[in-house]
């Protein structure tokens, strides 16, 4: 049996495997039927070994390499001895390799990360990684990138059959069906079918408030990513250790898992014409959030 193709970038821990030598039953480990590598099991099978056990209980799986490596990020996110911060990030980055056309979201829940440090992440990756025009969500669902190319194809084809649905005109083209709604209004009034803040290089663009909310965070000093800080957070004995601070802790992990439940429920069923009313209302929240970093802020610059 082949040793794990681990996302641990440290190896096994010694003292894990002592404390595993010491139960009585280890549950099975995951092996790669093709090869005969573990898939998830290391320190159990180490531990099985340190106490002379001479089998061990085996579930195999069917897989190419990609996915068995995908199923180990998997397997020891959701149990056993936690994945550090670098371990998690090391196998976000090796995914975005491997799958460039999964979302920021669907290699986050893998890899126990939020979607913006993903995203930073592939932002790093190769120019060759950050050109595919369309990504696979974790319902399964493709979704472009940039819908301007998806309305255009989506206009000439309700122009050559207009007796053609908007879901199956939007499966050909790659958008939604209340996008293509849109575009068979524009075409009916005689429109683009892009709308003039989506086109590329309009000179007309108007300040939006997202927009000035974002030169005003670019302003602040630089910050860590969300999991960075709460990963700091939970290491100062002055909030693990007390019942308020683990409170604070709690809370601040819930909002933003929120955020990031949000923002997919929000892309699959806020209508295109309401799309703008959400974009004020999100900014609001933002708003909000700033004015909290603000009284932060101004408290750690007051500290002697």
């Amino acid at each position: 049996m082949l040793p794990a193709d681990s996302p641990r970038l440290d190896g096994e821990d010694v003292e894990h495997i002592y404390l595993l030598a010491e139960a009585e039953d280890l549950p099975p480990i995951l092996v790669h039927r093709a090869t005969m590598r573990v898939i998830d099991g290391m320190h159990r099978l180490k531990a099985a070994t340190l106490r002379g056990d001479d089998t061990i209980r085996v579930v195999f799986h069917d897989c190419d390499d990609a996915d068995a490596f995908v199923l180990s990020v998997k397997a020891n996110i959701q149990h056993g001895l936690p994945l550090s911060l670098s371990d998690r990030r090391a196998a976000a980055a090796r995914i975005v390799r491997l799958y460039p056309r999964w979302s920021d979201r669907a290699i986050a829940e893998v890899a126990g990360l939020s979607a913006k440090t993903v995203g930073a992440i592939r932002r790093e990756a190769p120019a060759a990684l950050t050109e595919v025009r369309e990504r696979v969500g974790r319902d399964g669902r493709v979704r472009p990138l940039n819908t301007v190319d998806g309305r255009r194809y989506a206009s000439e084809l309700i122009t050559l059959y207009p007796d053609s649905s908007s879901r199956e005109i939007a499966r050909k083209a790659g958008i939604s069906p209340s996008t293509v709604r849109d575009v068979r209004d524009r075409l009916r009034r005689g429109e683009n079918p892009v709308p003039e803040r989506r086109r590329p290089g309009n000179p007309n663009e108007q300040v939006t408030p997202e927009s000035k909310l974002q030169e005003r965070i670019k302003s602040l000093q630089s910050f860590d990513c969300c999991d960075e800080i709460l990963q700091k957070l939970s290491k100062d004995p002055t909030v693990r250790m007390t019942d308020k601070g683990r409170a604070m802790l709690r809370w601040l992990n819930s909002q933003c898992q929120q955020v990031e439940k949000g923002r997919e429920f929000l892309a699959d069923n806020v209508p295109d014409h309401c799309s703008s009313l959400i974009a004020d209302l999100a900014c609001s929240f933002a708003n909000s959030w700033l004015s909290v970093a603000d009284e932060m802020r101004s408290r750690s610059q007051g500290m002697p």
